[in-house]
């Protein structure tokens, strides 16, 4: 009998998926009138579906990816602890930053990325805030083997927040400032069209969830997994990462790209290849704070 694929990896294989699509539409058909104009009914009316839920539906799949290896591999408790703070945190830090420019910089949503609350933040901006920021702060977590004090503390929250902000380093500039932008700024941006502010925004609010969930934690109870465990999150990252990388570089955008692989890409892969591999590739019991190594030989 065939072996069933784990609903972790299905859904982050259809996260992919969908950004793969996202990239080809906004890079290949959207400035192709010509090829949408030759499109059937049918074929128009699958466009513009995806162009109306495509947004939505890749970055839904992320969360849910993200959550299910949560669950399965730290435990619920501990998901929990880290996607509420991130969801709540996030959403609260977007509709105070569209409403009144803090901490970000003046900006808005436009169409594209699904229903806002309160008519001004998708629902699925603070979904791709802790997808992101759940991958990324596990990965940088790798550093607590070496101690699970605070000053090993600040240093995996620090690391995984800048990581977390690299990813919009990337990001930001093809969704705002091309043909077909999802956000748009109201104020004149002092790096590619985005404020110094914005970046300050994006570091504090991931610091803070991140902060939040190492506290309800706790010193003893500190996820620290081994590199067979976090190839999961490496791969989502990584992915939404080239995602950001690949149409950023084809709009032109090559220093906020070549930065995001230095401080984002550049950090991902030496956390990744310097963690120690696992005795084996079980799921870490909620009850532990760190997964067994092999033993020095």
């Amino acid at each position: 009998m065939r072996r069933a694929i784990p609903a972790q990896w299905f859904n982050l294989g259809m996260h992919l998926v969908s950004m793969v699509f996202g990239l080809f539409g906004l890079i290949f058909v959207l400035p192709n009138t010509e090829f949408i104009e030759s499109l059937s009914e049918a074929g128009l009316q699958v466009f513009s579906w995806g162009m109306q839920n495509g947004g939505a539906s890749y970055m839904i799949f992320g969360a849910i990816a993200a959550f299910l290896y949560g669950k399965q591999t730290i435990g619920l408790k501990r998901t929990l602890a880290f996607c509420i703070p991130a969801i709540g945190l996030s959403v609260s830090s977007e509709l105070l930053g569209t409403s009144t420019g803090f901490p970000f910089g003046a900006y808005s949503y436009l169409s594209g990325l699904g229903y806002k609350i309160a008519g001004l933040v998708p629902f699925t901006i603070p979904l791709s805030w802790f997808y992101m920021g759940f991958s990324a702060f596990l990965v940088a977590a790798t550093l607590m083997r070496f101690g699970t004090g605070w000053g090993y503390k600040i240093m995996a929250i620090a690391l995984g927040a800048l990581m977390l902000t690299s990813w919009d380093f990337v990001l930001d500039p093809a969704m705002s400032q091309t043909a077909f932008p999802f956000w748009e700024w109201h104020q004149a941006g002092e790096f590619y069209g985005m404020p110094y502010q914005n970046f300050l925004g994006w570091f504090g609010t991931g610091s803070l969830f991140m902060t939040v969930a190492s506290v309800i934690w706790g010193k003893n109870d500190q996820p620290i997994l081994n590199r067979q465990q976090i190839l999961f999150p490496t791969i989502l990252y990584a992915g939404n990462f080239m995602f950001a990388f690949v149409l950023s570089f084809s709009s032109g955008f090559y220093v906020p790209a070549l930065l995001g692989i230095v401080v984002g890409a550049l950090p991902l892969l030496v956390l990744y290849c310097t963690t120690p591999n696992g005795v084996d590739n079980q799921a870490i019991e909620p009850s532990l704070a760190v997964v067994a190594l092999d033993s020095p030989k």
